[in-house]
């Protein structure tokens, strides 16, 4: 058995190095639906398939808790599949399975509070727009933007926080394909620029929500003014899963400190921006 991580790329690499490093002693597969990447500018049905197919092929790899190391994914596919599937999946395998996301644990992180907590809410001010403290940036896929899941669950639970969310189509798409740092560069600039006029200022944090993005977290990091608070996923989706390791002990993680990597792609050796980023080169066998 294993902790397995879907991504619909490589994007979720990030999220897979930082829960190696946690649970070292345990089992993972990674899969990344690379024949299908990115999935920011998908229809939502075909997300939710996609996400299924993958999170499926895992299951039947031997994964007992399946991380959806994917924004758009967790926003568009993750309830869907928690409702309509995961019960019928655990009769027919006969043994604990489960399909968790990313968001509510980044939320979770930029809030402060957890998933549970909801804000009260003065009925005197209904309509009225209160004066936002900070501003949190949220930098993602369309479809994730599209979702809104951001400024939706972040408000019910700080009035005092204002969200404005910046698509970067393409930009999942250019890592994906170990575009050059230079070209890269330009399209993080781009975007952190666009959402600095449309905010009026730059933001007092930022999200980077798409998985792919943490890959080039040095070049948001250059390009945001120093004191910008950017909210690390991989960090926050690794604290929330030893939280709910121990609150279910009935999933069996493997303890062997097996690494398998699959991909729905073509597989062998990733790019240079993967193996630098990893830190070593890195391989894909065929799904």
């Amino acid at each position: 058995m294993a902790i397995g991580v879907f991504d619909s790329g490589v994007g979720g690499l990030t999220v897979h190095r930082e829960l190696v490093s946690r649970f070292a002693e345990r089992d993972f597969i990674y899969l990344g639906d690379q024949a299908n990447a990115p999935y920011g500018g998908r229809g939502g049905e075909e997300i939710v398939e996609l996400t299924r197919e993958g999170c499926e092929t895992l299951f039947r790899a031997g994964a007992s808790v399946v991380v959806l190391a994917c924004n758009t994914a967790s926003a568009i596919a993750l309830r869907r599949l928690q409702q309509t599937w995961i019960p019928g999946l655990r009769e027919e395998l006969s043994r604990p399975v489960n399909v968790l996301g990313i968001i509510v644990p980044t939320i979770e992180a930029a809030t402060g509070l957890p998933w549970s907590y909801e804000a009260e809410r003065d009925g005197r001010l209904e309509g009225e727009k209160k004066e936002a403290i900070d501003i949190t940036g949220i930098f993602c896929t369309a479809a994730t933007a599209m979702s809104r899941v951001y400024e939706i669950e972040i408000d019910k639970r700080r009035t005092d926080l204002a969200v404005f969310t910046e698509p970067c189509p393409g930009l999942a798409g250019l890592i994906e394909l170990g575009a050059p740092e230079e070209e890269l560069r330009v399209v993080v600039r781009d975007h952190v620029d666009s959402l600095r006029r449309r905010i009026g200022r730059h933001p007092d944090k930022a999200i980077l929500g798409c998985t792919h993005y943490e890959i080039v977290a040095n070049l948001f990091a250059e390009t945001l003014p120093e004191g910008v608070q950017v909210i690390s996923q991989p960090t926050a989706v690794a604290d929330s899963l030893e939280r709910y390791f121990e609150r279910h002990p009935e999933y069996d993680l493997g303890n062997t400190g097996r690494r398998t990597f699959l991909t729905t792609g073509q597989p062998g050796p990733q790019s240079d921006l993967i193996a630098q980023f990893w830190g070593a080169p890195l391989t894909f066998d065929a799904a």
